[in-house]
């Protein structure tokens, strides 16, 4: 199957097209490559799936040196008249779209930026899905939607009418916008709510790799709301897993629109998760303890049993497992020869 993967550069998506490209489908991916954080890591991760930084173009898709169906573009999803020549010409079977401006707290700072990349993008690619006859779009939705709900575990079936930050309100938009072109034009669309992903190649600003950052140059970590949160971390394979039994679904069984939650379905409390990170990297955090941010919610926690039911959807990795495998990897990528262990290359 021809699948266009956006977001390609980005955590998510970096390790989403290694499975599609291992099960064997034709994969487009893009990226606009902006630098809201390190831009070296999202052209390491590209570099992994053989796409090196000279080669990168943004007229057309530049083929993977190690991968014969894996091509790179760099492309911004706001750009309408590149992404409908880019569908046009490839005429793509499914769309996985996990391009995005993320980030809560960043939200406050650049609302801008949230309404070009997560409102104006996302509804050129749906324009794109709909006039170029994709089968079905697959589209990141967040936890974040659900608020300050206080029903936990969170269900698809809650209502989700008040978003405390505007990341998520976009995130909430793009359910109904799905909704709506799903409703009007027939096309399936799928959106995944993810809880708290963490794992190898994260993202700089996000709370795994600030920990881990700050507890091995001993600096102090920001803990907020005094450690009283809970967040249902979830590995990232375990998310990618999740893409992969929906993508090998067959197309025709599939709803015409559905949501699904995709976590650990444990919340795990913010002070352990810091302690597993002491266990695994033997040393002790120095903890400044801060007050809510605004934005923020105390507990999150996902109920997988629709994902479970309709998909077989399981968790393969615990918090722990997870942990030891970020740790892992960030000690190779940021500090190769510095320790004397030899780490796996597999993260799944």
């Amino acid at each position: 199957m021809k699948i266009l993967v956006t977001g390609a550069a980005g955590f998510i998506g970096f390790h989403a097209v290694q499975m599609l490209i291992a099960e064997g489908h034709t994969v487009v991916g893009l990226d606009n490559l902006n630098d809201y954080y390190d831009i070296g890591l999202k052209y390491a991760r590209l570099a992994e799936c053989g796409i090196e930084r000279p080669q990168i173009q943004e007229s057309e898709p530049i083929p993977s040196k190690t991968h014969p169906n894996y091509r790179f573009q760099q492309l911004d999803i706001t750009r309408a008249d590149q992404l409908d020549t880019l569908f046009q010409r490839e005429e793509f079977e499914w769309v996985l779209h996990l391009a995005a401006q993320v980030g809560v707290r960043y939200s406050l700072e650049n609302p801008q930026a949230y309404v070009h990349s997560n409102l104006v993008g996302f509804a050129n690619v749906l324009e794109c899905c709909r006039h170029h006859r994709v089968r079905h779009l697959i589209y990141a939705s967040s936890s974040s939607i659900y608020g300050a709900n206080d029903k936990i575990p969170f269900s698809e079936d809650d209502r989700v009418d008040h978003p405390v930050s505007l990341y998520a309100a976009t995130k909430r938009s793009n359910e109904l916008m799905a909704h709506t072109y799903s409703h009007l034009y027939g096309l399936k669309t799928t959106g995944l709510r993810f809880f708290t992903v963490y794992g190898p190649w994260g993202r700089p600003d996000m709370a795994m790799f600030l920990f881990v950052d700050a507890i091995l140059q001993g600096k102090p970590l920001q803990v907020f709301n005094r450690g009283n949160l809970y967040r249902d971390f979830t590995y990232v394979g375990d998310v990618v897993n999740s893409i992969k039994l929906i993508v090998a679904a067959s197309n025709e069984k599939l709803p015409r629109y559905n949501l699904y939650n995709v976590g650990n379905g444990k919340p795990v409390r913010l002070l352990d998760f810091i302690e597993s990170i002491e266990k695994h990297t033997g040393r002790k955090a120095i903890k400044e303890y801060l007050p809510m941010q605004a934005g923020d919610v105390e507990k999150t926690w996902a109920n997988v049993d629709k994902l479970r039911a309709d998909f077989g959807y399981q968790v393969q990795t615990s918090v722990d497992t997870g942990v030891k495998k970020f740790i892992e990897w960030y000690l190779t990528y940021y500090h190769p020869g510095g320790i004397g262990t030899t780490f796996a290359k597999t993260y799944f």
